[in-house]
């Protein structure tokens, strides 16, 4: 009797008391029995399957995107040679700063909000600063040049007119292209020398479409920063849209009224032939070789 009470005390751990033991046998051992018999109770079983083999049974497929491990970097983290959070670019010089400012203050069109360049005026004279403290090396391309200096006479454009505030024209300032404001380097910059001294001699005449003198009949200002990778590309699209404005130009076929730019600068577009071939290279109009010629008036108000 008191075998029996032992082995029903034993039915209390899964062992069946009077009756023959059933083993349910590894989920991945598939049998005909399995297939057919019908589960014993839980009480009446001894599972001999490990936890962790179930558990990867049961767990649903995973995607490939979600089976890759997502790692967030953090600040200072170094992967492949990429320091995260520091802007990597093939730039000589990062103009970054200054085109922050440029998307936040100028429009699609060109206009100006010098009054939020006033008061962001302490980080463009900041972007000014550095400007002068990495000048152009004799390892830069020319690319790196035009980005550079064109950037350089714009961001001082604007700072110029900051310090003359408030104004109808950058004519109201006394000889504007002529103040050494600016020191780059070792030594003080003024707008006539970038543009005459420097930028001309590239032998670019695009860049009449990329540095802006303030003024509505001027090309308008580019609101992004130009860079080394992109200026040949931006020179050339802001070229086309002058040349086919027609707030600044008027062209057809046999008659031509055209900016006092082509006429102040006309040596510079006439370096690959002439001025009307230059201007073909732009137009949506064909224009005549014999196309009568006029120059329409220039427009000083600013570009506000």
């Amino acid at each position: 009797m008191k075998n029996i009470w032992i082995l029903c005390a034993l039915a209390l751990v899964g062992v069946s008391c009077g009756t023959s033991k059933k083993v349910v046998k590894n989920p991945s051992e598939k049998t005909s029995e399995t297939a057919t018999t019908t589960p014993a109770p839980a009480m009446d079983t001894v599972t001999t399957k490990p936890v962790e083999t179930v558990k990867e049974i049961t767990q649903p497929t995973k995607t490939k995107q979600e089976m890759e491990e997502v790692i967030e970097p953090k600040e200072g983290d170094i992967i492949e040679d990429m320091v995260i959070g520091v802007e990597t670019t093939p730039e000589v010089f990062n103009h970054s700063v200054w085109n922050e400012l440029l998307k936040e203050h100028v429009s699609q069109d060109g206009r100006v909000n010098y009054e939020g360049f006033r008061q962001n005026k302490g980080i463009l004279r900041d972007y000014i600063a550095s400007l002068g403290a990495h000048m152009p090396q004799e390892s830069w391309t020319q690319e790196d040049r035009l980005a550079y200096w064109m950037n350089a006479y714009n961001a001082m454009t604007i700072d110029l007119i900051l310090r003359n505030l408030p104004l109808q024209s950058i004519k109201d300032i006394d000889k504007p292209w002529n103040q050494r404001l600016w020191k780059l380097g070792s030594k003080w910059y003024n707008l006539d020398e970038i543009e005459h001294q420097i930028l001309r001699k590239m032998d670019e005449p695009r860049i009449h479409f990329g540095i802006n003198c303030a003024s509505f009949s001027c090309p308008p200002l580019l609101n992004e920063a130009f860079t080394s990778v992109e200026v040949d590309s931006q020179l050339d699209a802001l070229a086309r849209a002058f040349v086919n404005d027609t707030q600044r130009n008027t062209l057809s076929e046999n008659s031509i009224q055209i900016s006092k730019l082509f006429s102040w600068f006309a040596k510079d577009f006439k370096t690959d032939g002439s001025l009307i071939d230059f201007l073909n290279k732009y137009s949506n109009t064909p224009i005549s070789s014999k196309a009568k010629k006029s120059y329409k008036t220039y427009d000083w108000s600013l570009n506000n």
